[in-house]
């Protein structure tokens, strides 16, 4: 394939570009052949790489109710939403936050919904709450609250049509050539059953590196932590991190163990500042959501300790100390749009606020290194995202209706 006259970093001046083999072979101007693919300026760029997002529970949105605050109001709402399929069938509602009718458990969607069995998943993922009637149908009994059980539970719910085509389809339509699966624990066959998506794919746990995960009631000591991660040496790890003791307990363990290339902190959602030089000196990467402090603002605002607050999912501090950054969506649990992402870190207050082509090389890194930046030279992959405009216009608005084609190994895998 020879795409002409675009944009390509490191070239001056408008270029072709000639694909073979899936890779770039050429790059230069006046190129030989015929056309396929006229750029008309617009920029050439490597394809977004999704550095962390749960594909499974994403293509399980199409089968799900929005419960979340954006999209329900108050405890009328909330009961309507559980309701408005025919009774007696399953209901299986997602992005669940307490502003939106206060802590649940069974006693409490049962009075909401008491006709039908009804799991209600937390925004975090973490938590699923069962009314009485799911649990009898399951066989199961307690208080109807599952903290990090969905690898127990899965056996007791009916199958939800996993809309993957969709995931697949929605993702090429905005440059995403390629997703990191950050799943703690993959479940039996998700690498087969990703395969029908059109992108790149990194399953953690199979596929390095290996996630693990830390809440604050089960928390590890430092020496436990780095046992752990001793038995997974010489794989480098990617450890869940969402509070300051988590991300404390990360550092002290990597520093008795010693850190590997590739390892990463996944969110890192509180960074003391006197925690960042550590992170340098460890040189691991750092995997954020900066659009959380903005789709969650009001939540956090209310929930995060007063203390925490200065030091959410930061960006800047981090890029200007030289710890390498990156970002993934965390969809279903964010959007799952990179270019809302890039925009929300370039819309952040002074101190994290990153630059427009920063936020874009969020997405635009390795796989396997985030935080290290393809670039389109002759012999990498043609891992491609072509924009309609030139960067320098894409980077005033970072919208995915720039993005004219997606290309993985220099097929055309959307827009449609």
């Amino acid at each position: 394939m020879l795409i002409r006259n675009v944009e390509v970093e490191d070239h001056a001046e408008a270029v072709d570009v000639r694909i073979d083999g899936g890779r770039i072979a050429e790059i230069g101007a006046g190129l030989t052949g015929v056309a396929d693919v006229d750029g008309r300026g617009g920029a050439l760029l490597p394809g977004l790489h999704d550095h962390h997002i749960h594909l499974a529970a994403l293509a399980a949105e199409a089968a799900s109710v929005r419960v979340g605050p954006t999209d329900v109001r108050g405890r009328t709402a909330f009961a309507a939403a559980l309701v408005a399929g025919s009774p007696g069938e399953w209901v299986r509602a997602v992005g669940y936050h307490e502003s939106v009718a206060g802590e649940l458990d069974r006693w409490v969607l049962d009075a909401l919904a008491p006709d039908r069995p009804v799991r209600v998943q937390h925004r975090t993922g973490a938590l699923w709450v069962w009314n009485s009637a799911a649990l009898r149908a399951a066989g199961l009994d307690g208080d109807g609250r599952f903290w990090r059980e969905d690898e127990r539970l899965r056996g007791f719910v009916p199958p939800v049509r996993l809309d993957l085509e969709g995931v697949g389809r929605r993702a090429a339509a905005l440059g995403v050539t390629g997703f990191t699966n950050a799943d703690p624990h993959p479940a039996s066959g998700l690498t087969q059953m990703l395969s029908v998506l059109p992108q790149r794919l990194l399953v953690m746990g199979i596929d390095e590196p290996v996630k693990l995960m830390l809440d604050d009631p089960t928390l590890p000591t430092p020496t436990q932590l780095a046992r752990t991660i001793g038995e997974i040496r010489p794989r480098p790890v990617a450890v869940h991190c969402v509070t300051r003791v988590q991300l404390l307990v990360t550092l002290l363990a990597l520093d008795e163990v010693g850190p590997a290339d590739g390892d990463r902190i996944e969110h890192g959602s509180v960074i003391p500042a006197e925690t960042i030089p550590w992170l340098r000196r460890l040189g691991v990467t750092v995997v954020t959501q900066p659009h959380f402090p903005v789709e969650r603002a009001e939540a956090y605002a209310a929930d995060v300790d007063v203390d925490d607050r200065p030091h959410l999912y930061r960006c800047r501090t981090l890029t200007e100390a030289g710890v390498p950054l990156a970002a993934g969506t965390d969809a279903p649990y964010g959007t799952p749009d990179p270019w809302a992402v890039m925009r929300a870190a370039t819309e952040r207050e002074d101190s994290e606020r990153l630059q427009p082509l920063a936020a874009l090389r969020l997405f635009t890194g390795e796989p396997r290194h985030p935080a290290r930046p393809r670039r389109l030279t002759v012999g990498s992959d043609a891992d491609l995202c072509l924009l309609h405009v030139p960067l320098r216009e894409a980077l005033r608005t970072l919208t995915g209706e720039l993005v004219r084609a997606t290309y993985v190994l220099g097929r055309r895998i959307g827009p449609a």
